[in-house]
């Protein structure tokens, strides 16, 4: 009986225990992807304030604005593209680790073009748009080049697949189209067994069943004259022709 007990107590906490697991990993896997809802809220409602500045603010601030929606967007694309590659090919891990090295300089000149956003000193800004320009396009010119390559190189795979694939189809075409007059290997009928010669042209008829039992039952006498025929008890005596 403690046995029992002790199983059910067992199974009990194995159960509780799982159940915790289980709402810990659920809350996890739902606080991810609220984070990931919120992250991507707040990068869409950046994006569309760096378009409107570039638009509504002329000068430093509009370029400043400039600079970073084309940061972001380059960088962004091109992590999509290498996180999208490196599921379907391992040899993108390479590039995706040097992405992630030029991610850090990505991160550093955005954080520094943020903080020059409200920089009141118009001037001190005007006079460092050209280095911040020249990294912007370094950084970015890496990050399209990236993308680049791993995009050549999903379409030449797919060409080579391509090719690959329509030589067979031509094989298999050229195959289907090339038929020759075999030997018909259809079944055929059985020859008739040939039956015994008969006296007459060496063919005869089976017998049939009436023919044969016919032929073994014994041969009955033929019926004799009239005169000759038997009489029986319940038949009338004949009268003589010449009796009125």
């Amino acid at each position: 009986m403690e046995a029992v007990l002790s199983v059910i107590a067992l199974l009990f906490v194995l159960c509780v225990v799982l159940g915790a697991y289980a709402t810990v990993k659920a809350i996890g896997a739902a606080k991810r992807g609220v984070d990931r809802t919120i992250a991507q809220a707040r990068r869409t409602v950046e994006d569309t304030t760096l378009r409107a500045r570039t638009l509504a603010q002329p000068g430093p601030a509009g370029e400043i604005a400039t600079l970073r929606l084309t940061l972001r967007t380059s960088m962004r694309a091109t992590q999509e593209a290498l996180h999208a590659g490196v599921t379907e090919d391992e040899s993108l891990k390479e590039s995706l680790g040097l992405f992630n090295r030029l991610s850090a300089h990505g991160y550093e000149l955005d954080a520094e073009l943020k903080r020059l956003e409200v920089e009141p000193d118009r001037g001190t800004v005007a006079s460092r748009l050209p280095e911040l320009r020249e990294r912007t396009e370094r950084i970015t010119h890496s990050a399209d080049s990236l993308r680049w390559a791993a995009h050549d190189r999903a379409r030449r795979f797919a060409d080579d697949d391509l090719d690959t694939l329509s030589a067979q189809i031509d094989v298999e075409a050229g195959a289907l189209r090339h038929w020759t007059a075999e030997p018909s290997t259809a079944p055929s009928w059985p020859e008739a067994p040939v039956p015994e010669a008969s006296a007459a042209d060496g063919r005869t008829w089976p017998e049939t069943p009436r023919s044969r039992a016919s032929r073994e039952q014994p041969t009955r006498p033929a019926l004799g004259p009239r005169g000759q025929r038997p009489a029986y008890s319940w038949q009338k005596k004949s009268r003589p022709e010449s009796t009125p």
